[in-house]
């Protein structure tokens, strides 16, 4: 693989409308995101944030351009093969964890296995592993109920990890959570990126939780507005560029969009 990126975005746009009324929610946007990265995607409501990771998701088809996933174009894939291509190569981690109430932790994590067709016997021990680094073996055989949201967002991290996806998309992971779950979650996520060298691309209107990762791209109005790097800088000195950053973009950066 070399140094070819996990994560390649190309001239991408995302129009919305008719004739009449259109709404380029997404307006010519490129970047790369190398093996290992952990990048943050910021913006004030309604920049296209979301929309962004949406589209790199799937979830939504882009307009024009293309969207690359370990050197493979995903922006032209059919139904099964799109199916197989989030199965396989992508983890989720969303904002209300998105586990299924009527399974425990163990089974929740385990699904991600389970849909590939992973053998039976390989299931258990690799649910346990990633348990026991993200920290949640102590609610495996609890429902969802029975967990704090903390919890709920790690076991979400495990399932999103268990399958050693190529690319960790996370759409406001901490967004749900007070401030002492969010800080472990995030802790979580640095972990993971640190670790276990997952490549996590981070939707957050948060400026903590940005500052956890490894470079921000901001976007106002569908388009790459600014960029910054942390490098050799602490977290808290990388807290005060992006504050300063958001604060130059104007408008409620903790607003959803």
């Amino acid at each position: 693989m070399g140094n070819r990126p996990i994560l390649s975005v190309r001239q991408i746009e995302k129009v919305y409308g008719n004739r009449d009324s259109v709404t380029h929610a997404i307006n010519d946007i490129s970047f790369d995101v190398a093996p290992g990265e952990f990048v943050g995607i910021m913006g004030p409501s309604g920049s296209g944030k979301t929309t962004l990771l949406n589209c790199v998701a799937t979830i939504d088809t882009v307009t024009s351009g293309h969207i690359l996933v370990d050197g493979r174009d995903i922006t032209g894939l059919r139904s099964r093969a799109l199916a197989k291509f989030r199965r396989d190569d992508l983890g989720f981690i969303f904002q209300d964890s998105n586990l299924l109430d009527t399974l425990t932790g163990f089974e929740n994590i385990a699904l991600a296995l389970t849909v590939k067709g992973e053998p039976t016997a390989t299931i258990k021990p690799r649910v346990q592993a990633i348990a026991r680094t993200l920290g949640v073996e102590e609610v495996l055989g609890k429902y969802p109920y029975q967990m704090s949201g903390g919890q709920r967002q790690r076991i979400a991290a495990s399932r999103a990890m268990v399958a050693d996806p190529k690319l960790v998309l996370a759409d406001e992971p901490t967004g749900a959570l007070d401030s002492r779950s969010a800080t472990v979650m995030l802790e979580t996520l640095s972990m993971m990126n640190a670790d276990l060298h997952a490549t996590i691309m981070m939707v957050t209107h948060d400026s903590f939780a940005a500052s956890f990762a490894s470079r921000i791209l901001f976007i106002k109005d569908g388009m790459v507005f600014n960029e910054i790097r942390r490098g050799a800088t602490s977290r808290t000195d990388f807290f005060n560029r992006i504050m300063e950053v958001v604060t130059f973009l104007g408008g409620d950066v903790r607003d959803a969009g």
